[in-house]
């Protein structure tokens, strides 16, 4: 066992981890029809039973495991495989009656009435009593997970957030904190607003598919999973202290000093492979990183636009078609900020410190 606790530890290094997870994403769209089968499905489920209760013997596995404000994460990972997997299976089933000339499931029952009451009253009723008796039963079983008062003198390490903004916390990692904590969040809620004026596609209201929109699906599946659920993981099990990288099954080492050398592209460009000095004058010293976030916020819309996301130009119309494309830079953003961090050490692509504007 001592092998494949070494090739989890392996596999669970950041950059192998991050690229695997998006591997297995988009194969989960490509091959749903194969994997939301309830044979296949019930046996990807016991095997990840199986790997849980082993993971559980492990001793950092088991201490993260049982605080009490690890517990909400794991109910809600667990619940979000079991939710993504009837979500695929219904839009694989619709696909295959849309495909047979049929109506979609839901269509059946679009002209069924389920009364308020007693109908919708009286199930609202039992879930409610069913939630209150788990949160009784929780709080009696479970410890509020509170912590002696503020002592500056003594911080805990690793120092993390609540486990609904581990994600948050992960992303000032790698951006810089007004970016992290108010640039991309405001982006996000903008481009939420901006959705039922840009995505006009009427396929899919009402009913679940995959085929009719497929891109759609797997770009929202991709922010929430890949960018925000699959980050707290990270935040959860991978981080130590120190805010150190550990392997799943690895214990943590309070005393272990990662090396970092991160650097700005400035700083790549001009000493590393000019050979020469960085220049004082701040817009000639960031000129690469500017010319590269330039390129890729300006050219590279119209490039898609004239290659692959042809047929998408055409259909939405420039304006809309640049905000889409826009906000999909944006998010691809995070994943690829995350991977130059872990390969090159890239810290800043723009560094601007005179004027409080760092990318």
């Amino acid at each position: 066992m001592h092998l494949f606790d070494s090739a989890i530890n392996f596999l669970t290094n950041p950059g192998i981890f991050f690229l695997v997870s998006i591997g297995l994403f988009l194969a989960s769209v490509q091959f749903a029809e194969v994997w939301t089968k309830p044979k296949v499905a019930g046996g990807i489920a016991l095997a990840l039973v199986g790997f849980v209760g082993y993971a559980a013997t492990k001793h950092q596995v088991a201490t993260t495991l049982s605080k009490p404000d690890n517990i909400p994460i794991v109910i809600i990972i667990a619940a979000l495989g079991f939710l993504y997997w009837l979500s695929m299976r219904q839009a694989v089933e619709n696909d295959r009656r849309i495909d047979a000339g049929e109506p979609p499931k839901e269509a059946a029952e679009k002209n069924r009435k389920v009364l308020v009451w007693p109908d919708l009253v009286y199930t609202e009723l039992i879930a409610m009593v069913v939630c209150v008796v788990v949160l009784v039963v929780w709080s009696m079983l479970i410890r509020a997970p509170l912590e002696e008062p503020a002592n500056a003198a003594r911080t805990p390490n690793p120092s993390k957030a609540p486990w609904y903004f581990l994600g948050l916390q992960e992303i000032l990692v790698y951006f810089d904190p007004w970016w992290a904590g108010v640039g991309l969040p405001g982006t996000i809620m903008l481009g939420l607003i901006a959705i039922p004026y840009v995505d006009r596609n009427p396929k899919g209201n009402g009913y679940y598919t995959l085929k009719e929109r497929k891109c759609a699906i797997t770009v929202f599946c991709f922010g929430f999973f890949i960018l925000w659920v699959l980050l707290a993981f990270i935040g959860t099990f991978l981080r130590g202290p120190g805010w150190n990288f550990f392997g799943l099954f690895q214990d943590w080492d309070h005393n272990y000093v990662a090396e970092l050398n991160n650097i700005n592209l400035s700083e790549i460009v001009w000493v590393k492979l000019l050979g020469g000095r960085e220049p004082k004058f701040w817009l000639w010293r960031e000129i690469w990183g500017l010319l590269a976030l330039g390129f890729y916020m300006g050219v590279l819309p119209v490039l898609i636009a004239l290659t692959v996301g042809r047929k998408l130009f055409r259909e939405l119309g420039a304006l809309r078609f640049g905000v889409v494309v826009n906000l999909a830079l944006l998010m691809a953003a995070l994943p690829l900020k995350m991977i130059l961090r872990w390969t090159l050490n890239l810290k800043y692509v723009v560094y601007l410190p005179e004027i409080q504007a760092n990318v």
